[in-house]
């Protein structure tokens, strides 16, 4: 059973496609890793689906949460999902916080909001949130003001701000990219333990794989608008299927190697108003073919469990189903 289901979520600004058909699952309690480099979508993705583009995207698909529809969901209905049912983390708590209010009164607005709670009980609830996330001195600093906290402390106070609404799904952003490395380790040590605290489920959108690797059960890796990969994080890191996926592993630096060269993906992520007529990782891929090159492939059962969108799949992957750019099935 799903709590939150995505299908053939598709998403266009100006005409121009940036997401192509994300088919996606949470279930209750579970973590689940977002991963890619900046533009695969995968913020997009979640924006989207809670309804927080611009007017200008046109947005299609189906996003059902509980089996309630979200895509083209009344106002009334979407504010009654977001910070309630799903929180949002996102990653720059400095202009994420409101800087001319106390912390403590915006972290009581959403318990107003989706909890009803007013008056000292708010207080005093605002006060536990912000004890709950490793605050110290909780009921003293509750009146201070966003620039009087540590960018850590920040992060930490939007989290208590997404726990406000005791919701079933926590959406975090790369909640640790502006943060130092000892800051980030604390950060994912506490949605750890809140996560297994509540039984909330989690997202966790980030380019940190070992972060992933940390907090996630299982991982979802994005490309130019589309998911080339799913699996459980163990079968994912040992044995990536996608020529992406191993390349994001490769690049990473080994701390035990010494001054070795990395291993970079050559190239970057192509414009979405220019994107090659077949896979669109084929201009980077040293295992593209010309049928690569004319042919969008998608998601595969791979021996041994996972998903690949790969034509020449690493390892014993079998070839994978196809799309031509018309979006009609053929055989590979």
């Amino acid at each position: 059973m799903s709590l939150v289901s995505i299908r053939d979520l598709r998403v266009a600004f100006d005409g121009v496609p940036v997401l192509h058909g994300i088919d996606f699952d949470i279930a209750p309690g579970e973590a689940v890793g977002m991963v890619g480099e900046s533009g695969c979508g995968k913020s997009v993705t979640w924006l989207a689906a809670l309804g927080l583009l611009p007017r200008k995207a046109q947005v299609t698909g189906s996003v059902t949460l509980d089996g309630a529809q979200l895509v083209g969901a009344p106002a009334p209905a979407l504010e009654r999902v977001r910070g309630k049912r799903i929180a949002m983390i996102f990653q720059d708590p400095s202009s994420s916080l409101n800087p001319v209010r106390r912390v403590g009164q915006q972290i009581e607005e959403s318990l107003r909001l989706h909890r009803g709670l007013r008056g000292g009980a708010a207080r005093a609830e605002a006060v536990r949130l912000m004890d709950m996330v490793g605050i110290p001195a909780a009921a003293s600093r509750v009146d201070l003001y966003p620039h009087e906290f540590s960018g850590g402390q920040c992060q930490r106070v939007m989290i208590a701000m997404a726990l406000a609404g005791q919701p079933d799904l926590l959406v975090a952003d790369e909640p640790t990219t502006a943060l130092d490395a000892t800051i980030q380790a604390q950060i994912l040590d506490l949605l750890a333990r809140i996560r297994a605290e509540t039984g909330m489920a989690m997202v966790f959108i980030s380019h940190d794989l070992g972060a992933v690797s940390a907090v996630c059960d299982r991982a979802a890796v994005m490309y130019a608008g589309r998911i080339v990969e799913r699996n459980a994080i163990a079968g994912l890191f040992d044995t990536p299927r996608h020529p992406y996926s191993a390349g994001l592993f490769a690049a990473l630096p080994d701390i035990g190697a010494g001054r070795t060269r990395l291993m970079p993906i050559e190239g970057n992520v192509p414009d979405p108003r220019r994107l090659p007529a077949g896979c669109s990782f084929a201009p980077r891929c040293a295992r593209a073919s010309d049928f690569c090159r004319g042919h969008v492939p998608t998601l595969h059962r791979q021996p041994g469990g996972g998903e690949a969108a790969c034509f020449h799949p690493l390892g014993d992957g079998a070839p994978a189903r196809v799309q031509t750019p018309a979006r009609k099935a053929v055989a590979a």
